[in-house]
C-alpha cells in the first residue's frame, strides 16, 4: 500500500459555519461541509456555484486586444481574405480549430485550417508551415491554443505579408510576439477575471466577440458552440471553476440532444449516448479518442469529425479514432514497461526523472511520463530520440514547477513551453546529459523537501450517509474537473468481508465491507495488488467517492476508493 498523506480540508472550517449553511440552504451537513472547503462562504458564491449562471461567463471584450482581434476579423471576412486557422493537435487544439473555422465559414469567410503534425513538425507555429501558408494565399493566421512564444514565427509571416492573431492560454514568455493582437488572458497587462480559460476557452470567447461585432445574436452562438467548448476545457484539465464551470455546464447538459453529427458518433462509439452525461465521461471517453488522431496519425481527422455533415460520415470518422485510441493504449503499455526497466536506483534518488530513448512513439511519450510521476510522485520527462534531435513531455507533481525549472535549464533546449505541471521540450541530445544535471540541480537547489503525495478529503462521514440520496445530492456539485474535484470522504475502521481483484488482468480491486449494521460494496481501479493486504476481519481506514452504480435499471450506491489505510 502507498503511503499517501491524507489532508482533511474540513479540519479549518468552524463547526457554526457549517450548521449555518446548512440550515440556509436546507442541505446536509455534510454537504454544507464541502461546499466551505471549495472557498463558498459568501451567499453570492454559493448561490452561483449551485446554480451555475451565465452571469459568471465574461464580456469577451475584456480581454487583451479583442476588440481589435474581433475587428480585423470581420474586415476579412468582408473582404473576402484568406483565413487560416491554426491550430494544435491535443482535444483542446482540435476543438479550438473546430470552433474557430466553423463558425467563420458558417459566417461565409475564405477560410481554411491547418494542423502541425506532431512528430514532423511539433507544436505550434513553425517556419516551413507559414511558408506554406504564404504560398497558399493566407493573408490572415489565427492561431488557436498556441502561438504565445512564437516570436520569431510572427516576424516571418509579417515579412511574407500575412497578419497573425494569436489567440493562446499557456503562460507568456518575457517577451511576447509583436502579432497584430494577442488576445491571452495570463498576458501580464491582463485585466480579464478569469486567467484559467483552456485554448477553447478563449476561442470560444473570441467568436463571441466576432458576433458581437457582427450584431448577430450571441446567446445562438453560445449555444451553437459551448458543446465544443466544454469537451476541450475537460480535456485540458484547466481549472474548473468560475467561467470554466458555467462553460463546462451548459455544454455538457447539451450532450444528450447534440446536433454535432462527430460528437454524437463519438458519444456512441464511446458506448455514453445513451445515457447521462458528465465531465467525468468527456475526460475517460471522448477526450482519449480525440487525442488519438494528433497522437497517432493526423489530428485532422478528430477536426474532420467535429465538423461532419452526415451521420454516415461521422460515423466513419469515430470508428477511426476508436481505433487509433486501441493502438494507442498498446504503444503506451510498451512503453511505460521499457521505461520502468530503465529506471535504476541511480535515476531513483535523483528529484527528477529524465529517460531518453530512440523509437518512443512521441504521441504517448506523455501519458506515460503522467504514470510514472503518479507512481515514484516526482517530475518525469521522457524524451523520443531521433537522428541526435529529442522531442520530450514532462509531468510534475504538486510544489515544483515544471515551467520554471525548464526555464531555468533552458541554454540545454531549443524549445519549451506548458504549464507548472505539463511541459513539452526540444533539445539536441548530446546536450542530454548536461540538460539532466541542470534540471535536477535546479529542483534540488530549490525545492528543499522532498514531495508527499497528499489527498485531499473532505471529511469523515458515518456509514448513515452511505446512500442514493447522498449521491443523488452531491450532482449539485458537477460538473467536476482540476480544482473542482470530486468530493473525497473517509470511513475508519471498517470491516473487511471480501477483497477480489476483478478485470482481464486483475488489476483492479472488488471489496466489500461492513460499516456499522451496513455492507457496502466498493472499487478500486488499479488497486488490484491490494487484494492480498485485505484478508476477512481486517480493519481498514478507507478515502473514497460517492457514486451510483446503475445495474439492469436498479440504483445501488458504491464506493470508488482513492486509498486504503490500515486502521490504528
Amino acid at each position: 500500500m502507498q503511503k499517501v498523506c491524507w489532508r482533511f480540508k474540513n479540519s479549518s472550517v468552524e463547526p457554526d459555519k457549517i450548521n449555518e449553511v446548512a440550515k440556509k440552504y436546507s442541505i446536509s451537513s455534510i454537504m454544507a461541509t464541502v461546499l466551505l472547503n471549495r472557498g463558498l462562504e459568501q451567499e453570492n458564491e454559493i448561490v452561483e456555484y449551485i446554480k451555475k449562471s451565465l452571469s459568471s461567463v465574461h464580456n469577451p471584450d475584456l480581454l487583451p486586444d479583442m476588440q481589435l482581434a474581433a475587428d480585423r476579423i470581420v474586415k476579412a471576412i468582408d473582404n473576402g481574405e484568406k483565413i487560416t486557422v491554426y491550430g494544435d493537435y491535443d482535444a483542446d487544439g482540435v476543438t479550438s480549430t473546430a470552433v474557430l473555422y466553423g463558425f467563420l465559414c458558417e459566417n461565409g469567410a475564405n477560410a481554411d485550417y491547418y494542423i502541425p503534425d506532431r512528430i514532423t513538425e511539433g507544436y505550434g507555429l513553425n517556419i516551413k508551415a507559414i511558408n506554406r501558408l504564404s504560398r497558399s494565399g493566407t493573408k490572415l493566421i489565427i492561431t488557436v491554443d498556441c502561438g504565445i512564444a512564437s516570436v520569431g514565427e510572427v516576424e516571418l509571416a509579417k515579412a511574407q505579408k500575412m497578419e497573425v492573431i494569436i489567440t493562446d492560454h499557456h503562460t507568456c514568455h518575457e517577451k511576447i510576439p509583436n502579432a497584430y493582437a494577442v488576445v491571452n488572458p495570463k498576458r501580464q497587462d491582463s485585466e480579464y477575471p478569469f486567467k484559467e480559460l483552456a485554448g477553447v476557452g478563449v476561442a470560444f470567447k473570441l467568436i463571441l466577440a466576432i458576433t458581437k461585432c457582427m450584431e448577430k445574436s450571441t446567446k445562438e452562438c453560445f449555444d451553437k458552440y459551448v458543446e465544443l467548448a466544454a469537451i476541450g476545457t475537460v480535456a485540458d484539465v484547466v481549472s474548473l471553476h468560475g467561467e470554466n464551470r458555467v462553460i463546462t455546464h451548459y455544454g455538457v447538459s447539451r450532450l444528450p440532444q447534440t446536433e454535432n453529427f462527430g460528437i454524437k458518433a463519438l458519444m456512441k462509439v464511446g458506448g455514453i449516448w445513451d445515457k447521462a452525461v458528465t465531465s467525468t465521461d468527456i475526460a475517460f471517453t471522448l477526450s482519449p479518442r480525440i487525442n488519438a488522431a494528433g497522437r497517432m496519425s493526423d489530428a485532422k481527422l478528430a477536426v474532420g469529425l467535429l465538423l461532419s455533415k452526415s451521420d454516415d460520415e461521422a460515423e466513419q470518422l469515430a470508428r477511426q479514432l476508436n481505433d487509433l485510441n486501441i493502438e494507442r493504449q498498446k504503444t503506451e503499455h510498451e512503453i511505460f514497461n521499457e521505461a520502468l526497466e530503465m529506471i535504476d536506483d541511480n535515476i531513483k534518488n535523483k528529484r527528477i526523472i529524465v529517460l531518453a530513448k530512440e523509437g518512443w512513439h512521441h504521441g504517448v511519450i506523455g501519458i506515460v511520463a503522467a504514470r510514472i510521476c503518479e507512481m515514484y510522485y516526482k517530475p518525469c520527462i521522457l524524451i523520443s530520440a531521433d537522428n541526435g534531435k529529442g522531442k520530450g513531455s514532462g509531468r510534475s507533481v504538486e510544489g515544483i514547477n515544471l515551467f520554471e525549472a525548464l526555464s531555468a535549464s533552458d541554454e540545454y533546449l531549443t524549445q519549451f513551453g506548458g504549464h507548472s505541471l505539463a511541459a513539452g521540450l526540444s533539445l539536441d541530445m548530446k546536450d542530454f546529459d548536461l540538460f539532466y544535471k541542470s534540471i535536477d540541480k535546479y529542483i534540488s537547489g530549490n525545492v528543499k523537501a522532498e514531495p508527499v503525495k497528499m489527498l485531499d478529503v473532505d471529511c469523515s462521514v458515518p456509514s448513515a450517509f452511505i446512500s442514493v440520496n447522498s449521491a443523488k445530492q452531491l450532482k449539485w456539485l458537477e460538473p467536476y474537473g482540476m480544482e473542482n474535484e470530486k468530493p473525497v470522504f473517509a470511513m475508519s475502521g471498517v470491516e473487511v468481508i471480501s477483497a477480489n481483484t476483478m478485470g482481464a488482468d486483475n488489476r483492479h480491486l472488488k471489496l466489500f465491507v461492513r460499516a456499522g449494521e451496513k455492507e457496502i460494496e466498493a472499487v478500486g481501479f488499479s488497486m488490484g495488488d491490494y487484494a492480498k493486504y485485505l484478508p476477512p476481519a481486517r480493519r481498514i481506514d478507507i478515502a473514497f467517492n460517492l457514486e451510483i452504480n446503475n445495474f439492469r435499471d436498479t440504483e445501488r450506491v458504491q464506493l470508488i476508493l482513492k486509498d486504503i489505510k490500515s486502521s490504528k
